[in-house]
């Protein structure tokens, strides 16, 4: 057996007659399966003995595993009983993206007999990821190994819509698992979608399972992770994005078996915080999430237990490249910690001016593309940043605006919400979003043309009550009227004691700006009937599960 590794298999061959006959009869004389990881260069560059049913193929990142290309590699191995390719077979040839799979055929009294051939086909032209010729005898098996390979991989690439130029990375599968109503998972995906798209990356498909429960490895169990990675394939994706947050072990796990990158809803949010942030607080805050996210997720690679060095005169065990990263990481948590504590001081500083001039402070809050920077460049007749996308807002902005009866306000337009933020991103923006705590009045914006709504309504909700703010009178303001007719809004602003409008018309505006100010002053008006509890209770309404209460 080690004999094999000396022989040499022309490129343009799929095997040799000497190669296969030696094979067969070592698979005679051991009654286990011997196989052969050939290269295009027709090198041995493994030999695998298996048992009597299967053989083991081992890892594979030595070899070349370009995204939506082929292996490099062809798989040669031997069958007793002359039996055909089995269905672990044709799952090992897409998930692998082998060149071939070649079975020989070895007959009961030895000898070689039949040799049974699959590859794998572009996308969109067959049903199954792969083809299986016809079994034929080895001395017919006579096609040019090396052109076909050469015409297939340029197949797959054309099914991919890859240009020459070079492969195109940012193409996804997206893929939903969940438990809990159908409409409520669909709605989670399309947001999702959002979130992508708004990363610049190409969403190729989406997948939805409602499993009895999670996978505590795969999310999806084992075989329909199989069927995700040969989508992969013929698809041309080259990342995998749940929408759910994924442990370490998932995340390493899928990643292992797929050969693809995977990302979670989390990682997705941060990466588009990472990309909007410009101001120097915004990419401390964003680096810090990142980090804290990052941190319990390290992957333990081939070298993460290597030993860096040891004590005096190189002695002891040495440090782990693990324990190193882990090290560094903490360190720029705590230095990025410091900063962000010295920059919060500075903050608490400016607040405490404003407090002394006795300005009224509006601030405006919602889900991520309520229009808030839309309505807050309408009031104020300011000039930020506005587009149909998530989180185009990260960066606190503040603007003096005129209120009739009131006069001078301080108007703030503050970073969206989204249902399930992560932890370490709310952590990590404490400083910015400390500004809504001296907030006299919170202007909740609502996209009134949003699916459900209320389920917007409770997400911010719930992050105004982990911030502690939940006792800060609130005004909803639903927005994008022109959207809806009279009588849906009507509905909702009755429902959520809200009042709607288009940020877009300043006409419509004028409600809201009439109850801002009757808020105001019954806030800061000492011979006011009503006190701040009153207000609170007037202005807001507490969702629960079931509705409004």
């Amino acid at each position: 057996m080690e004999h094999l590794y000396r022989r040499r298999i022309p490129p343009e061959k799929v095997v040799t007659l000497d190669v296969a006959r030696e094979c067969a009869d070592l698979t005679f004389e051991t009654r286990r399966q011997i196989g052969l990881l050939v290269n295009r260069q027709g090198q041995i560059e493994s030999v695998i003995i298996g048992n009597g049913q299967e053989l083991e193929i081992p890892n594979l990142s030595r070899t070349r595993s370009g995204l939506r290309l082929l292996r490099g590699v062809r798989l040669v191995h031997t069958h007793l009983k002359n039996q055909p390719l089995t269905q672990d077979d044709l799952t090992d040839l897409a998930l692998l993206r082998l060149d071939l799979i070649v079975a020989l055929g070895v007959g009961k009294s030895g000898g070689l007999q039949d040799v049974y051939v699959a590859h794998n086909v572009p996308n969109s032209t067959h049903e199954q990821s792969y083809r299986q010729l016809e079994p034929c005898d080895i001395q017919s098996l006579q096609w040019n190994c090396q052109e076909f390979i050469q015409t297939l991989e340029q197949d797959i690439l054309k099914s991919c819509h890859v240009s020459k130029e070079g492969i195109r990375e940012g193409r996804a599968l997206l893929v939903s698992v969940g438990t809990g109503h159908m409409s409520f998972q669909q709605e989670r995906l399309e947001e999702l979608q959002e979130l992508v798209r708004a990363q610049d990356v190409e969403v190729l498909g989406c997948v939805t399972q409602r499993p009895g429960s999670i996978h505590p490895k795969y999310v999806v169990g084992s075989g329909k992770m199989k069927e995700l990675a040969i989508q992969a394939l013929q698809s041309g994706a080259d990342t995998l994005i749940f929408d759910q947050d994924l442990t370490p072990a998932q995340v390493r796990g899928i990643s292992e078996l797929t050969e693809l990158r995977v990302l979670d809803r989390s990682q997705v949010i941060l990466d588009i915080f990472a990309k909007r942030a410009h101001t120097h607080i915004g990419n401390i805050q964003v680096e810090l999430a990142q980090l804290r996210y990052r941190l319990p997720r390290l992957a333990q690679s081939s070298t993460a237990f290597s030993r860096l060095g040891g004590g005096i005169g190189t002695r002891g065990p040495g440090e782990t490249k693990l324990e190193t990263d882990r090290r560094r990481i903490r360190e720029r948590i705590q230095h990025l910690e410091r900063d962000l504590a010295s920059i919060g001081q500075g903050r608490q500083e400016q607040r405490k001016r404003r407090m002394k001039r006795g300005l009224p402070v509006v601030s405006i809050i919602g889900y991520t593309n309520a229009g808030k920077s839309t309505l807050f460049n309408t009031l104020s007749n300011s000039h930020v940043s506005v587009k149909d996308r998530v989180f185009e807002t990260l960066d606190t902005v503040s603007r003096r605006w005129y209120l009739p009866t009131i006069g001078e306000v301080l108007l703030t337009d503050t970073v969206g919400f989204i249902r399930d933020l992560p932890k370490d991103l709310v952590a990590a923006f404490q400083t910015t979003l400390q500004e809504l705590e001296e907030a006299d009045l919170l202007l909740h914006v609502i996209d009134a043309h949003a699916l459900d709504p209320e389920q917007h309504i409770r997400a911010v909700e719930q992050v105004l009550t982990e911030l502690g703010f939940e006792n800060i009178p609130r005004l909803r303001f639903f927005n994008k009227g022109d959207l809806l007719n009279s009588e849906d809004m009507q509905r909702l602003c009755q429902r959520f004691e809200g009042i709607g409008g288009s940020a877009l018309d300043a006409t419509s505006l004028q409600a809201i700006q009439q109850e801002i100010a009757h808020v105001l002053q019954t806030r800061h008006d000492p011979t006011s009937p009503f006190s701040e509890a009153d207000a609170t209770m007037m202005n807001a309404t507490v969702i629960s599960e079931n509705g409004v209460a």
